[in-house]
């Protein structure tokens, strides 16, 4: 039996793109495919696929979130973070969510298939392109790294600030998230007087800056 994989990214023709990839490898298999991460949480559950090839930037709740809940909820599942970024707090964050790989997406496919035959055997594998920083992460302190969305705020404010940055209104998000629209603006306001800053257009400036969101999607 081949490496079972479920890829997650919100872009149509990348999946399409890397399961025909995959399927000519011959020992990997795709087993499903989702758009976001909240689906991609889902499915990891559901199939227990080997690895999740997971697009950090995508709608409604990131690949980071998506990691950390496939780490608790389909523990043995392991995750492969793609991204068009190398934001520091991003690389730090998503190994810290329990991912086995990073990579970046202007990487070669080659690459990418020996980062799921290296995740497939129980390792680590860390692109060469961001190597380096990754590097200089381990080195800095607890002080330098302390200041960020991940350290600052909970996983429900992360996800609440992201889907604000992505032009969501409070009683979309209330909607989506089975939650009353004052919990959502209790949300809101706890964000911003952590943040300490005043608008909307501050708070997706921020998610856009701590990788949270491209605010593209």
């Amino acid at each position: 039996m081949g490496i079972r994989i479920l890829l997650a990214d919100d872009h149509t023709i990348v999946r399409d793109g890397l399961r025909q990839a995959f399927h000519e490898e011959g020992d990997m298999e795709v087993v499903g495919q989702v758009g976001d991460g909240h689906a991609a949480v889902e499915k990891a559950r559901e199939l227990r696929p080997d690895i999740v090839v997971m697009d950090i930037n995508m709608p409604n709740l990131n690949g980071i979130e998506a990691t950390r809940q496939i780490q608790r909820e389909a523990p043995g599942v392991r995750v492969i973070a793609l991204s068009m970024h190398a934001a520091r707090p991003c690389i730090k964050e998503v190994f810290r969510a329990g991912a086995a790989a990073y990579l970046h997406k202007n990487c070669g496919f080659e690459e990418l298939a020996h980062a799921v035959r290296t995740v497939a055997e129980g390792k680590t594998y860390v692109s060469p392109s961001i190597s380096q920083i990754v590097v200089e992460e381990l080195g800095r302190t607890e002080d330098e790294t302390a200041s960020t969305a991940f350290s600052l705020l909970t996983p429900r404010e992360r996800e609440i600030l992201q889907r604000l940055a992505e032009g969501g209104t409070v009683k979309q998000i209330a909607q989506r998230l089975h939650v009353s629209h004052k919990t959502v603006e209790a949300h809101r306001l706890r964000i911003m007087n952590k943040l300490n800053v005043d608008t909307v257009a501050q708070l997706t400036k921020y998610a856009i800056q701590e990788g949270l969101t491209t605010a593209e999607l």
